[in-house]
């Protein structure tokens, strides 16, 4: 009885190892970011990727994509809320200009966790215009300091843009 369950947790265990080496292999074989590039819910990880590659990632990184590129300034893009109250629920605006000649699409702005909730300008940001985008963050689940950011997808060349902002959380 004891061999049988002593095959069979090292099938198990070995099964396990041979299907994660098989997922690695699969995302170090060159080519293979084309085919992950189609699927949406993945594109992002491809942009941020290789730069050579993003003006091909940029076209299916976004819904964005298929407008005209154009350029961005950012009034900032990391802020500091120094020290807040553990509990507290705090914001910044992100002041967004178009300093290209096509309209600023900003189609997605996508948290690192749970604990941060944009808010952005959804129209076109015709040339030379300002838009904003509001990260929102709730500290009830942290202490001490900490650092949070957010990737701002738009059609401008190397997309993801990222925002961060950090805290310091008291009790």
């Amino acid at each position: 009885m004891k061999k049988t369950l002593s095959i069979i947790a090292l099938s198990v265990i070995g099964f396990g190892l041979v299907s994660c080496k098989k997922e690695n292999k699969a995302e170090a074989v060159p080519g293979t970011e084309t085919s992950v590039s189609t699927d949406s819910t993945a594109a992002p990880a491809t942009v941020t990727g290789d730069s050579a590659i993003a003006p091909v990632s940029t076209e299916t990184a976004t819904p964005a994509s298929n407008q005209p590129l154009t350029t961005i300034a950012l009034s900032e893009n990391n802020f500091d809320f120094g020290k807040i109250k553990k509990g507290d629920k705090v914001e910044h605006v992100y002041e967004v200009t178009n300093t290209g000649k096509n309209p600023l699409v900003i189609s997605e702005v996508k948290p690192g966790c749970g604990c941060t909730a944009p808010d952005f300008t959804k129209e076109p940001i015709m040339p030379g215009k300002k838009g904003k985008i509001t990260l929102h963050f709730d500290s009830t689940n942290f202490d001490g300091n900490v650092s949070k950011f957010a990737d701002v997808f738009a059609n401008v060349e190397k997309t993801p843009v990222k925002l961060t902002f950090t805290a310091n959380i008291q009790p």
